[in-house]
């Protein structure tokens, strides 16, 4: 019988599917120590962001030789040495459809969380303070956002922007189609236009923050940058020397360089809406995640046996 480990959990409904369809499928959540010794014993990981599949681990699994398919439950795959377990023979998937909207609909409601200072009068509210004045905001109508990538999601998120009445530039390294309502402009461009600008790309160990100083510098002043895409993306400490020095006016993040976050500075700064990494954190999303996962490991030991 095939085993099928769901390291960092897995919808219901898709423990379900792939049980009838005769697969095992162990829930437990196993620490990495523990999980080197267990590796042997299963044919498919599924992963979310909690668990690392590197380099030690596809050692483990490629010396007993039974791993052959690691999935991961998002879109993202920073967590898992994708190239080294392929030279080793284990194929990595990922769920890019399933939580497109729902993380295109946080970026949303971050863009206007920040803009209106939702998040922190909603905090000052239950401190028993009424400050009115304080919380002077701005309209995303007729303001431009500028979407650095151009994939799945940031569509979803121009589609919205448009609804509300703002103009769209965007830049994506790939050929991208394109889009009436939005305008391919260079890397440069969007950062010196954007009102609010919004990251959509993956991360890439090694390579140089997507957003740093220079970039802080060349935007409006009193712009607005929101990440619900990957940590390490953008320079943390950059952002808020850029917010203290009021060179922006407000920011927001759902994903981090380091998680669990422990930055102080960013914990602190009031000019952040911050939430735990639950871009894709929808019911909906989980079961077409769970769906798509149920499809991967189909298609894959069907053709496989």
């Amino acid at each position: 019988m095939i085993r099928i480990l769901a390291n960092d959990g897995i919808e219901n409904k898709a423990v379900e599917a792939l049980e009838e369809k005769g697969y095992e499928v162990i829930k437990d959540h196993i620490e990495p120590e523990k999980l080197k010794k267990e590796i042997k014993n299963i044919d498919c990981l599924i992963v979310r962001s909690a668990t690392k599949v590197r380099k030690d681990l596809i050692d483990e699994a490629a010396v007993n030789g039974r791993l052959k398919l690691v999935i991961r439950g998002g879109v993202g795959i920073d967590n898992i040495d994708a190239a080294y377990a392929l030279e080793n023979g284990i194929k990595v998937n990922n769920t890019p459809n399933a939580s497109s909207i729902s993380v295109a609909e946080m970026t949303f409601g971050h863009m206007i969380a920040a803009a209106r200072n939702i998040a922190i009068a909603n905090v000052t509210m239950r401190q028993g303070k009424w400050e009115k004045k304080k919380y002077q905001g701005n309209e995303l109508y007729g303001k431009t956002l500028g979407l650095i990538g151009f994939g799945r999601i940031a569509r979803e998120v121009a589609k919205r922007a448009v609804a509300f009445g703002m103009k769209v530039v965007y830049y994506d390294i790939c050929k991208i189609d394109e889009v009436p309502t939005c305008t391919c402009v260079s890397k440069e461009e969007v950062i010196k236009q954007a009102d609010f600008i919004s990251l959509h790309i993956p991360y890439t160990k090694g390579e140089p923050y997507v957003i740093g100083e220079k970039e802080f510098n060349i935007m409006k002043d009193g712009a607005y940058v929101i990440n619900c895409a990957r940590g390490g993306v953008l320079d943390e400490k950059a952002l808020v020397a850029a917010l203290d020095k009021g060179k922006l006016k407000g920011a927001a993040l759902d994903v981090f360089e380091e998680e669990p976050i422990k930055n102080e500075e960013l914990l602190k700064n009031t000019k952040i809406s911050l939430t735990p990494h639950i871009g894709a954190a929808t019911e909906e999303a989980q079961e077409r995640i769970g769906e798509e996962i149920v499809e991967i490991v189909e298609q894959f030991f069907n053709k496989k046996h």
